[in-house]
């Protein structure tokens, strides 16, 4: 999909704003739906991100969030179902001077386009990519998902499901995404923080969003987002800083061997005894022990749980085609087709 001239806003010479960021299509979104606030935050984000409008592409699958690329005023592909990484790291390589999305669903990313979703992580692929958690398909009108919980009854599982759900968190850490993060639609401050970190990062940058779909699965995510719930629910990450959490501020998150426990610092705990959070962990190893946390039993962890660095795949490609044009010359295609074994048919 290519912005038009008359919307293609020109960003020399002027300081650019959320508005130069969103396009003139009709928004089309069910009222309510939690994608409103994440492209909200998204307009926000670019303008302070240093990149310009022409150098922007957003690329994604199907599914209510793959609606993402129309309603920005950047370049965008609307591809295939599952297939928008792949898409996204032939593009990266062969234009590494533009900085790439992936807009991405829990449906198209983990069931049909789980293998290029692993593999562009796998990779580390110059990429960002945010995954719209619903836990539902939502633009197929309600069927069960990979990360739809046991039990959950749905168009397709009348009597509940009975399949054990992907935690997208999970995968991305086992695929060794260098960057990995999970945000809520409506904590709009946080959102933005995370976002701009993701777009920072130098590698395959990896966000959950639990996002609301009101329609086929209002409140899967309601102990996250509502503002009376979420202080003890949820515990935000902080590199270097100990998991304090609540609405006072007097929980902590400690290890008990290698499990997580709750404890109170009104009872005598000291904040020495709470775990730590390192971001930059070498190993995914205390980023996999967080993301394992589930609600009710734990807080559920917010932020950025890993950010490491390696070299890219898109840096690699081009530094080796690079060395092999300096060694053997750029080469000639109509040579190359005329070489070896040819025939001719009469």
């Amino acid at each position: 999909m290519q912005p038009t001239s008359e919307d293609m806003v020109p960003s020399q010479g002027r300081k650019l704003t959320a508005n130069d960021f969103a396009s003139s299509q009709e928004i089309r979104w069910c009222p309510g739906c939690g994608d409103f606030s994440i492209l909200a935050q998204m307009k926000k984000v670019l303008p302070d991100i240093g990149v310009a409008p022409e150098n922007l592409v957003f690329v994604s699958g199907i599914g209510c969030s793959s609606r993402f690329p129309y309603y920005l005023n950047t370049y965008g592909v609307h591809g295939i179902h599952g297939r928008a990484p792949a898409i996204a790291t032939g593009l990266k390589t062969v234009r590494p001077d533009l900085q790439v999305w992936v807009i991405t669903g829990d449906g198209d990313a983990l069931s049909i386009g789980g293998n290029h979703l692993m593999h562009a992580m796998r990779r580390n692929i110059d990429i960002k990519i945010l995954l719209f958690n619903n836990r539902i398909y939502g633009l197929t009108k309600g069927q069960y998902s990979p990360t739809s919980l046991p039990g959950h009854v749905t168009r397709s599982t009348p009597y509940g499901s009975v399949d054990a759900p992907l935690h997208p968190i999970s995968v991305a850490l086992g695929s060794e995404a260098t960057f990995v993060a999970r945000a809520v639609d409506t904590h709009t401050k946080h959102l933005g923080s995370v976002l701009r970190r993701a777009a920072e990062h130098r590698g395959t940058a990896f966000v959950e969003i639990y996002q609301n779909c009101n329609v086929y699965n209002d409140g899967a995510f309601e102990y996250a987002k509502d503002v009376k719930l979420r202080s003890d629910t949820l515990v935000e990450l902080e590199h270097g800083q100990p998991l304090v959490f609540g609405k006072n501020r007097d929980k902590g998150i400690r290890l008990n061997g290698f499990t997580p426990e709750v404890v109170s610092l009104d009872n005598g705990t000291d904040a020495s005894e709470l775990l730590v959070h390192d971001e930059t962990g070498a190993e995914p190893v205390l980023a996999t022990l967080l993301a394992r946390m589930r609600h009710p039993a734990l807080p559920e962890a917010i932020g950025v749980l890993r950010a490491v660095e390696r070299p890219t795949f898109d840096t690699l490609v081009n530094d080796q085609v690079e060395a092999a044009w300096t060694r053997e010359g750029k080469g000639n295609l109509a040579d190359l087709l005329r070489s070896g074994e040819t025939w001719t048919v009469g």
